[in-house]
């Protein structure tokens, strides 16, 4: 069995090279071992390391599992000590610089690269490799966008499997189960050490301003202090919302969208919030074209929100997100992140999550999130669904 199909040869070399032009002068290569760069460098998980030099091949050194055809850029190794041999058999020189993913690493394994490899000085391979993968290949865009259509197709029937009464953890259940028979793989890959998620949010009522430990635009209580974040068992009732986050996920790459849901009749602050969202989501639709500037969506977003009066009630009520979006590819939460001081620049084929939420007291979460690509004729919607508040 192939590691890499031939099919998937050319997409593989292509992100390999997208990694190869950010590494910066004076490093003579990088060794990367995070799940997320693996599965971007040869699009597939394994348990190893992918060296990129600066010229040459690739190299993938897999550790685990058993079963793949060895080939010049696929060698086993039982541990990464093998590796500098295994480098000069192939005429291969050991770097003097090598990049390390320092940022998602532990300090024992750099130590131990560091030694295997002979001491080459070390620089942080981190930031470079989240810049290679915030710019879309087509192909990459071909599986956000199939991702999208069964998002979407599993939200269609996430409103008959309410009952009345339910609670949030009961509707959630019944969400995941719609999700992972449309196909989803059942995990939220997501980037950060303390960043954690399960299939996503289920937020019901007042729950929506509790708040959470986790960098998320709203928060929830969840049901223990294991995983504080989400549903909490709240039965849902007539005159409030619920929002509902639940993540793609079904084919290595990952759409974000959120959609809300009512009880009987809500406040009209509630609608009028929502109806603002709606607004700041056509709105950036129309300016985020390549060139702007990251920054630029965001005070966009709160200027709409101050003529509205809505600042005290916007991305949280008791605690504020300081973002509105995010990239999205294979970590649900990428770069670019829209922060006021984000020194980032729209380019084309970036996929970026926008979600100008807003908590009601008394009624809950209200707003809408797509996951767009960026064109030259602004954002396009990936994730195609209702925006409205559908009622139960």
């Amino acid at each position: 069995m192939q590691l890499i199909p031939d099919s998937l040869r050319p997409e593989a070399a292509l992100h390999v090279a997208r990694v190869r032009d950010n590494i910066p002068a004076g490093c003579d290569a990088i060794l990367i071992g995070f799940n997320a760069n693996i599965y971007y460098t040869s699009l597939r998980f394994f348990r190893g390391y992918v060296y990129i030099p600066v010229e040459g091949e690739a190299v993938r050194f897999v550790i685990r599992p058993m079963g793949f055809t060895e080939e010049k850029d696929v060698i086993y190794v039982r541990k990464p000590e093998e590796i500098p041999s295994r480098l000069r058999e192939l005429g291969m020189t050991l770097p003097a610089t090598l990049g390390l993913e320092q940022d998602t690493m532990t300090w024992s394994d750099i130590a131990r690269l560091v030694k295997a490899m002979e001491s080459p000085r070390v620089i942080n391979a981190s930031p470079l490799l989240r810049a290679a993968r915030m710019v879309k290949t087509p192909w990459e865009i071909g599986q956000i966008k199939e991702d999208g259509i069964h998002h979407a197709e599993a939200y269609r029937r996430f409103t008959k499997a309410y009952r009345e009464d339910m609670t949030d953890i009961e509707w959630q259940v019944e969400m995941e189960r719609i999700l992972r028979l449309e196909g989803c793989l059942g995990y939220s890959r997501v980037s950060g050490q303390l960043m954690e998620i399960n299939l996503g949010s289920v937020i019901s009522g007042d729950n929506a301003d509790a708040p959470t430990p986790y960098d998320f635009a709203m928060g929830g209580a969840g049901v223990s202090p294991a995983f504080p974040v989400g549903a909490d068992g709240t039965t849902m009732r007539p005159g409030t919302t619920v929002m509902v986050d639940m993540n793609g996920a079904f084919n290595g790459y990952q759409t974000d969208m959120t959609r809300v849901w009512r009880i009987g009749e809500i406040a009209p602050l509630a609608l009028e919030a929502h109806r603002c969202s709606l607004d700041i989501l056509r709105e950036l639709e129309r300016i985020g074209v390549p060139g702007c500037p990251v920054a630029e969506l965001y005070n966009k977003a709160i200027s709409l929100v101050e003529e509205r009066g809505l600042t005290d009630n916007f991305m949280g009520h008791r605690q504020h997100a300081p973002f509105i979006g995010h990239g999205v590819g294979i970590e649900l939460n990428e770069m670019p992140v829209l922060t006021p001081r984000s020194k980032d620049v729209l380019a084309e084929n970036m996929v970026i999550a926008i979600e100008p939420k807003f908590v009601i007291p008394g009624t809950g979460a209200v707003g809408a999130e797509n996951t767009y690509q960026v064109t030259p004729d602004g954002l396009v919607t990936l994730t195609r669904f209702p925006e409205d508040i559908i009622p139960l």
